[in-house]
């Protein structure tokens, strides 16, 4: 991959966007640095950067601040921060017991707050409706107590098939509560897809709806959770959830059934590192990977990214445009640990125009909007007019991920705000499933620079390394983490050595924590991201492996082999080619084509049909039999054959100069 231009300070452009006195003042940032300056020797002076090089050189006193700044209600108390630094294998809060689905119910208590809403569901109709937090509360006691009396014991798994409705976040919270561990995809993923995850774990409940709403359409899934109740012999109960307003087949039980009681929740005390829930990784070269991450690191990072760096509390309304499929989820659902109403909106990002999301926002009152850089694009590209045709005067902070962010969308966004005299702050953040959380992204008292995620994220020791370990500085370097943090999975499920899990992310550099994207850290501490050093295929920030969608198309008899790619394009789109080689006599017409992508669509997920179907030669090799899928990447990108693949590890190479060929087509 061809390097970024190094950044000179003289020749540095100013900034898109400056925080003003006040909102540095009254950020949360800015008060916690003052209050762990007093408490725990925090500087007080030199601002964020300051404040970052403490949290990753005093990383046990960090976190044991960040723990006290938001009262972390430990039942028993730990021994220490960090037992053990090691990566992989950190010991964190050694001791300890606690449960997140109690914090994120904290503010039910509150009797000036009960009546106040916790979340706001919208569906395609955009008419927000309100679920309070003592009602919140009560149904997650009700459901709690009668998934104990299904059996539902600590460290068993529950599973949802669910859009992004109100159900979706109390099974998830009932689950917490139990100390069972949950899981969820969502019902745009075929049963394949979701087998290969759940069968995983094992589930013992399953929560599913007979289907759900998207782009103006019905979907029904009753085959296919039937395929699933079929398929997952474990399961002691199913769930019927009526999105569609069928009946509740035979041996099911109805949601409404489960959540009538006014039972108050009972919270399961359990270790800091006790499960929470599993995600799970693409799938690139097998079975995706089950990532399962503790209740106690979860509940530290989120309360630090969701109320520090996102700047989110009481007053605020946090919508991300997300699936139950994607880690961004699980993120939106912490939002409540702030006391943050959270929006949920199940159905299409445009629909029943480009300018859905925007209007989801006036009519929610939402204060952070998150949604995807595809997004934006897509906005900018069909003339949409988002501050001049919304009021959107309440929304303090537009953040996107999935991709970066490219400078257009930055001078976009601003650009239309500013026109409506809002005072945009634009946070563009990058992290990962694997540790459901950012590596750097919003930092509220900082510059926005455009192109630029503003900071690595407190406690996060972030650095782009080259391959012999060396730091870089201006540089496109490998992203590296060099400290543990608290929400790094505490094991891959069915890993019983551990060996997957070491190999996903130390085989590189021992002991360090290296992730995948390719990264440049500027003279100034912002972040460039530059795409991904691997072949995740990341679209709208729903990832998918290419194996999914090996197994979906080559069960058809014309497909021999298929090689996809996920291309990351300089104008913020996202390119996705499908090559295949086909069997003898088989002929790529416009019904193959079509039959192609109903296969991916149908089985997998539609956001993953590939922009077009390209017929090859054959697949390239490497000697161990591994189709070759990163040099293919870089060669689309523009890099010459000789710097995107070492030539001894190809079965044929003479079949890599045709995807050069087509790279210098595109261009």
């Amino acid at each position: 991959m061809s390097s970024a231009p190094a950044t000179n300070p003289a020749s540095q452009p100013a900034p898109l966007w400056q925080p003003g006195p006040d909102r540095i003042a009254e950020a949360a940032v800015t008060r916690f640095q003052a209050w762990a300056a007093d408490r725990y020797g925090a500087p007080a002076e030199g601002g964020y950067d300051a404040l970052h090089r403490w949290s990753v050189t005093e990383l046990d006193t960090f976190w044991k601040a960040v723990a006290d700044w938001f009262d972390i209600r430990f039942s028993t108390p730990y021994e220490k921060v960090l037992g053990d630094r090691t990566m992989p294998g950190a010991e964190w809060f050694p001791g300890a017991t606690l449960n997140y689905a109690e914090h994120a119910l904290r503010t039910a208590e509150d009797p000036a707050r009960a009546d106040d809403p916790a979340l706001l569901h919208v569906d395609e109709s955009q008419n927000p409706e309100p679920v309070t937090w003592s009602e919140l509360r009560r149904q997650v006691g009700s459901l709690a107590a009668e998934l104990r009396a299904l059996g539902v014991r600590p460290g068993d798994r529950v599973s949802g098939y669910l859009p992004n409705i109100p159900q979706a976040i109390t099974a998830l919270l009932a689950t917490a509560a139990v100390g069972a561990v949950w899981t969820s995809c969502a019902p745009d993923f075929g049963a394949r897809s979701v087998l290969d995850r759940f069968q995983q774990v094992e589930p013992v409940v399953l929560f599913a709806v007979d289907g759900y709403r998207y782009g103006g359409k019905t979907h029904d899934r009753t085959d296919t959770v039937a395929e699933l109740r079929r398929e997952l012999p474990t399961l002691r109960a199913v769930v019927h959830i009526p999105l569609l307003n069928t009946p509740a087949p035979s041996g099911t039980l109805e949601w409404s059934s489960l959540t009538q009681s006014d039972n108050e929740p009972v919270f399961e005390q359990v270790p800091f590192d006790h499960p929470l829930w599993v995600l799970y990784s693409s799938g690139t070269t097998g079975l995706p990977k089950a990532i399962v991450q503790s209740q106690g690191g979860i509940l530290l990072e989120h309360f630090k990214q969701i109320g520090l760096h996102c700047d989110l509390g009481p007053d605020d309304r946090f919508f991300w445009y997300t699936s139950t499929g994607w880690m961004m989820w699980n993120f939106l659902v912490s939002g409540l640990l702030t006391g943050t109403t959270i929006v949920l909106y199940d159905g299409s990002p445009g629909f029943p125009d480009t300018g859905a999301q925007w209007s989801i926002a006036e009519r929610t009152g939402a204060t952070l909007f998150g949604t995807s850089a595809a997004y934006v694009m897509a906005c900018r590209k069909a003339d949409i007019h988002p501050a001049a045709d919304h009021d959107l005067s309440r929304i303090k902070c537009v953040a996107t991920t999935g991709s970066p962010l490219p400078p257009d969308g930055f001078r976009w966004l601003h650009d239309e705000f500013a026109e409506s005299g809002h005072d945009l702050w634009i946070a563009s953040v990058s992290g990962g499933t694997d540790v459901c959380s950012c590596f750097a992204g919003a930092v509220p008292t900082l510059p926005v620079h455009i192109g630029e995620l503003q900071a690595a994220c407190l406690g996060t020791d972030l650095q782009a390394w080259d391959p012999q370990g060396k730091p870089l500085t201006a540089e496109v370097g490998e992203l590296v983490v060099t400290n543990p943090m608290p929400s790094m999975p505490i094991r891959f499920w069915n890993d019983p050595d551990g060996t997957r899990y070491h190999d996903s992310y130390f085989d590189a550099y021992p002991g360090i924590w290296r992730h995948g994207d390719w990264i440049t850290i500027t003279d100034h501490n912002s972040v460039i991201i530059h795409g991904r050093s691997d072949s995740t295929l990341n679209r709208g920030g729903v990832r998918m492996g290419s194996a999914d969608i090996y197994e979906a198309v080559e069960r058809l008899p014309e497909i021999r082999e298929s090689l996809v790619i996920g291309l990351e394009e300089p104008n913020g789109g996202y390119w996705m080619p499908l090559f295949v080689h086909l069997a003898e006599g088989a002929v790529l017409n416009d019904e193959l084509r079509t039959r192609i992508k109903n296969t991916i669509r149908a089985e997998l997920s539609p956001r993953h049909v590939p922009d077009e179907v390209i017929e090859v030669p054959a697949v390239p090799h490497t000697l161990t039999g591994k189709r070759i899928e990163v040099p293919v990447k870089r060669l689309l990108q523009g890099a010459p054959l000789t710097k995107a693949v070492n030539p001894g590890s190809v079965d044929n190479i003479e079949l890599l100069h045709f995807y050069e060929d087509l790279a210098r087509t595109r261009r």
